[in-house]
């Protein structure tokens, strides 16, 4: 599958990590609970992005080849003193500049490290992309404040999300992820704001992937699989591009007004049960 460019994983992380700040900075409760991170408050939540910033950071600029023990990186852990946000938000500020600045000295092809058999800084690029849009949407929700994210970082961010579970499936597949093994069954995800065909999953026709934003995800005997575009499937999840992937990563229920899954939903939430990094 086509991935952004490398400087547009960059740029996006720096873009993430400025409106990430923004919520540090707006006034909200920083011991507050994180809803879609109930173990979380809105300060845990954003020490553990900030810190694992900087573990990429050092991962990429030493050009690592094994895993780096956490205890091993500068300043991870955060500040100090907790429950201040101006000192919250420096750091975050200054680990963000630092990852960016490693990766774009890096490129996408320097030899590192990383646990999903990608060996390159480009997947870590990547990867923060997608780990930051997501936390910076736990952390949002939890201020109370409007979410949006690009369409082609949301729509690769599902993208990474299947190519983590493929590769769960097989290198260490744990008991939840062999249950998504097993024939005929299939989910299609339809953006309704891409300008594809919004009757395709009522109907046996197949629209072509040019026509709008979709996915299918058949689970068969031997995995996972899945491809780009628009077919009959055992259910279909369709809305909005962004409350799709919200809804996907877990952090937006089946029943939100501005979505609608057709089908059997008990294989949708079957599949969000069990799907996971490992």
């Amino acid at each position: 599958m086509t991935l952004l460019a490398h400087d547009r994983y960059c740029d996006e992380i720096a873009h993430q990590v400025a409106r990430l700040r923004s919520v540090v900075t707006s006034g909200a409760e920083l011991s507050g609970t994180v809803p879609t991170c109930p173990d979380w408050s809105l300060e845990d939540l954003v020490r553990h992005m900030g810190g694992a910033l900087r573990w990429v950071e050092f991962i990429v600029r030493t050009r690592a080849e094994e895993e780096v023990p956490e205890e091993r990186v500068p300043g991870l852990a955060g500040p100090a003193t907790r429950g201040d946000a101006a000192v919250l938000d420096a750091w975050l500020a200054e680990g963000g500049e630092q990852v960016v600045a490693a990766l774009r000295e890096a490129g996408p092809d320097t030899k590192v490290w990383s646990w999903a058999g990608i060996l390159n800084s480009g997947f870590w690029a990547r990867r923060m992309t997608h780990e930051i849009t997501v936390h910076r949407a736990d952390a949002t929700l939890a201020a109370g404040l409007p979410y949006e994210v690009a369409p082609d970082v949301a729509a690769d961010a599902i993208d990474e999300w299947l190519q983590i579970v493929e590769y769960v499936q097989r290198t260490a597949p744990h008991d939840a992820a062999r249950e998504l093994r097993g024939p005929g069954r299939s989910i299609h995800l339809h953006a309704t704001d891409t300008g594809a065909d919004p009757k395709a999953e009522r109907s046996e026709m197949r629209v072509p992937p040019s026509e709008g934003w979709g996915r299918v995800i058949e689970l068969t005997e031997a995995g996972v699989t899945w491809r780009r575009g628009h077919e009959k499937a055992t259910v279909a999840l369709r809305g909005p591009l962004t409350s799709v992937l919200l809804a996907f990563y877990r952090r937006l229920p089946l029943d939100a007004p501005e979505l609608e899954v057709l089908g059997e939903r008990e294989l949708l939430e079957f599949w969000l049960e069990r799907a996971t990094f490992g």
